[in-house]
């Protein structure tokens, strides 16, 4: 049985290096895309506090599909270019929106978000996925949780 949580109230950086080896720990060496997507999910769960949504919208033909998350059900494909996600893969930059309701073309997959961090996940300058995490919290994601999430779209970028 895996037991990867965040120790105690410890500072950001700190959280963050946790989650990352536990993200080397769960997806080293597992060939399966999916199945390493899921578990990431539950680790960004389990982690990020005050997210009411965490997960992946996989690159398929030309468009983001979603993948495996934790939260309430989303929408399933997103256009590139076309709200958060959308945008993020478009630019393969992430999208750091401190009020969803102020983000022109913003899709509202549930109206409680107020907040969203969306990094891509690149593989050979290509984007394959994005990471999309949701808060009811305005400005709940910082500069911090930024590069967190990016270093963890490296570590899992040739493995889902």
């Amino acid at each position: 049985m895996f037991d990867f949580r965040p120790v105690g109230d410890c500072p950001k950086p700190d959280a963050y290096r946790q989650l990352h080896d536990a993200a080397e720990a769960l997806t080293s060496g597992e060939p399966d895309g999916v199945a390493n997507m899921a578990n990431i999910a539950a680790l960004l769960w389990d982690f990020l506090p005050d997210t009411n949504w965490a997960g992946f919208y996989r690159m398929v033909g030309g468009e983001l599909v979603l993948g495996p998350f934790i939260g309430r059900p989303a929408c399933i494909r997103i256009p590139l270019g076309k709200g958060v996600c959308g945008t993020a893969a478009a630019e393969g930059e992430t999208q750091l929106v401190e009020d969803v309701h102020a983000f022109p073309g913003h899709i509202a997959c549930d109206s409680v978000t107020n907040s969203e961090l969306v990094v891509p996940v690149l593989r050979d300058g290509d984007v394959v996925a994005v990471i999309d995490l949701d808060s009811p919290l305005k400005a709940r994601f910082d500069e911090e949780d930024r590069q967190g999430i990016e270093r963890l779209a490296e570590i899992i970028s040739n493995r889902i």
